[in-house]
């Protein structure tokens, strides 16, 4: 796996499938960052205006659609993604 971009385009919605997507390779960062502040028991707002670049006082639809999306892939991330990504040898 190459080394994800820092900053990349963020989608409305994270992919869903059992299948890890190229989409997810390129935001493993941002899946880390979700999943550390929703941890820390960030506000999604902040999180989505932040980590996603979505403001929620103008989008609050997208934006939170946007963060459930995301924290739930990050989610699988680490419950199923990430074997995904050691039998690629990342």
């Amino acid at each position: 796996m190459k080394t994800p971009p820092h900053d990349p385009h963020i989608a409305d919605v994270a992919p869903a499938g059992p299948a890890l997507t190229e989409y997810d390779e390129k935001h493993t960062i941002t899946y880390m960052r979700v999943l550390d502040a929703d941890q820390q028991g960030a506000d999604w707002r902040d999180v989505s205006r932040i980590v996603l670049r979505i403001d929620p006082d103008t989008e609050a639809d997208r934006a939170r659609r946007a963060f459930e999306s995301h924290l739930s892939r990050a989610r699988w991330m680490t419950e199923q993604g990430y074997r995904h990504l050691l039998r690629r040898g990342g």
